[in-house]
């Protein structure tokens, strides 16, 4: 099958896209929660009614695409994302967010289960694992570029700057909340995107049966083992705490320890970049240990990190959150993959009911938030110690049946 390399291209473009609209949500918590006054309860619904579209989404999405085709359903995801982003520019609320949110993670969740299977047959089989690992270090750099792009467009328009599009956009946006200005921006991303996917032509995609997604059926018989519902927890643990960490951290560093809005959003901007760098050491140790040893490790410092943004002074804070990312990196590979390691068959719909686990981003923040209402914000985010440790205890009792395979291993051979 011809390779196409314009279609590679266009999907480390979306996998950009998708980490710029979604990890912005940490570095505007402090304005929604300011802007809109809103208790801890009322701002972890925020990530709630985000995450919360993947479990509404993924499977549906994985059945539609077959019905489809990929052009069709990249193109629906960012004309849904488009609305969403333009419902908070033009009026911008809490209730309006809520819905926006949910708009936009709708659409991205349409992305993800698009945009796997069309990097696979666009850059080659043979090629798959590595543009897999360049996909996730766009996804990173656009999560570590998001929070400074924020910052900048704020203090550009605050100070009312007359530099291209910043004198129209302060037209534009509520006096003193210059942050909306971010959703005119999505407003035009997704437009671009829209336009860009309608003038492309993409390669047909031949899964293979077993990436297919079954009937409703074959979930149903998959979420009768336990071994799946046990790694359905341990995805749903893993973006309860990367986006448990990543949204309060900068509300928790303004109430705790006064940083302002600048300084506590490049903190986040640091949890992304850190998780960034780590994914790339995470790759070289994989081929030095067994992926569950691996994960047992870092979780254990990304535990004593997490006790240090929650219990140190200001300063080691304001670090200590930042490298929770690091430590966090290789969580979300090793566990996806051990998961698929431990069954035999139904991979596709296997994989759909992992994402689903997404929607731990949704519930875990509504929880720290109802504690937080209830004890405190730094009470509420100990709960992040159950989700990882949760995944810590992966590591012990994951029994995949094939093995990361590693450079011994080959020397072994």
């Amino acid at each position: 099958m011809k390779r196409s390399y314009y279609i590679v291209a266009l999907i480390m473009l979306t996998f950009f896209v998708i980490s710029f609209l979604t990890n912005i949500i940490g570095p505007l918590s402090t304005n929604f929660v300011n802007d809109f006054k809103l208790s801890d309860l009322m701002a972890g619904v925020l990530p709630f009614a985000f995450f919360i579209a993947y479990g509404v989404m993924s499977i549906p999405s994985s059945m539609m695409v077959q019905k489809y085709n990929e052009k069709t359903i990249m193109m629906a995801a960012f004309i849904v994302a488009f609305f969403g982003s333009l419902l908070l520019a033009v009026a911008p609320g809490y209730l309006s967010a809520l819905l926006s949110l949910f708009l936009i993670g709708c659409g991205m969740a349409m992305l993800q289960v698009v945009i796997n299977p069309l990097l696979r047959t666009a850059g080659g089989e043979e090629n798959y694992a590595f543009t897999s690992v360049l996909a996730q270090l766009i996804f990173g750099a656009a999560s570590f570029l998001s929070p400074l792009v924020k910052t900048l467009m704020t203090s550009e328009i605050n100070k009312k700057s007359t530099l291209g599009i910043f004198p129209l956009l302060e037209r534009l946006v509520p006096a003193g909340m210059s942050w909306i200005s971010l959703y005119w921006v999505f407003t035009i991303i997704c437009l671009v995107m829209f336009l860009i996917m309608l003038i492309s032509k993409f390669p047909k995609v031949e899964l293979n049966s077993d990436e297919k997604a079954g009937p409703w059926k074959t979930h149903v018989q998959l979420l009768k083992k336990p071994v799946v519902i046990a790694f359905f927890v341990g995805l749903f643990c893993y973006v309860g705490t990367e986006q448990g960490v990543s949204y309060w951290m900068s509300i928790f560093l303004t109430r705790y320890h006064h940083f302002n809005e600048i300084q506590s959003g490049k903190a986040v901007a640091w949890f992304w970049g850190l998780m960034t760098a780590g994914g790339v050491l995470g790759l070289f140790l994989l081929k030095l240990m067994d992926s569950r040893k691996l994960l047992v490790i870092f979780s254990i410092f990304a535990m004593i990190f997490l006790s240090l943004g929650l219990f140190g002074n200001s300063t080691v804070s304001l670090y200590s959150f930042s490298i929770v990312g690091f430590f966090m990196s290789v969580m979300y590979p090793v566990i996806f993959s051990l998961a698929l390691s431990s069954v035999d068959e139904h991979h596709g719909s296997f994989a759909g009911i992992l994402v689903t686990g997404i929607i731990g981003g949704a519930v875990v923040q509504l929880l720290i938030g109802g504690l937080g209402n209830l004890w405190g914000l730094k009470t509420g985010m100990c709960f992040l110690y159950l989700t990882f440790g949760y995944m810590l205890a992966i590591g012990f009792w994951a029994k995949p049946l094939i093995t990361n395979k590693t450079i011994f291993d080959k020397e072994k051979s």
